[in-house]
């Protein structure tokens, strides 16, 4: 409310800009000003893994870790009936069209671990295990948290999920 009305509106057309500009990757469905995105573009992304998230926010939390070098799928959101929301109007078909022609070595399912994600999560496993290996992230304790603090299903997800020291 204190900046210049000049300033606001030149803000309010950046935003329609922006709008007008963006549209969603052919392949990927993360937000693109191209038909193709970066990530699907890159030749130095690793074509052996397609890692599933449901939506571009969660590429961006993926990508600032610095460990994932393969391509993407963004799902559009994840399975709710109680929002409406069925496969149908995800872009679950269009991932499984997508595993089945490239044949990734991998699938990695990166959904939040909620109701609705693990309904997601199990929808999409069965789906895909006939074409490739299916994977999910690993869920548990941050960095730096305290057993006691811990709810019960993080504490046993952190078990389940454990893995031999190197």
């Amino acid at each position: 409310m204190k900046r210049p009305e000049a300033e606001v509106e030149a803000l309010a057309q950046s935003l329609i800009e922006a709008k007008k500009q963006l549209g969603l990757c052919k392949i990927c469905f993360h937000l693109s000003a191209e038909p193709v995105c970066e990530i699907c573009n890159s030749p130095n992304r690793d074509n052996a893994t397609i890692c599933v998230v449901a939506d571009s926010r969660d590429v961006i939390a993926v990508e600032k870790t610095r460990e994932y070098k393969g391509k993407y799928h963004i799902l559009g959101g994840v399975i709710s009936p109680i929002d409406g929301i069925g496969p149908e109007q995800l872009t679950i078909q269009a991932l499984v069209r997508r595993v089945s022609q490239e044949k990734p070595q991998e699938v990695i399912l990166a959904i939040n671990p909620s109701i609705e994600g693990e309904t997601t999560t199990l929808y999409i496993g069965q789906l895909l295990r006939p074409f490739t290996k299916v994977t999910r992230i690993a869920f548990g304790l941050p960095m730096g948290g305290d057993l006691e603090y811990a709810d019960e299903l993080t504490l046993a997800k952190a078990l389940e999920g454990r893995r031999e020291l190197d």
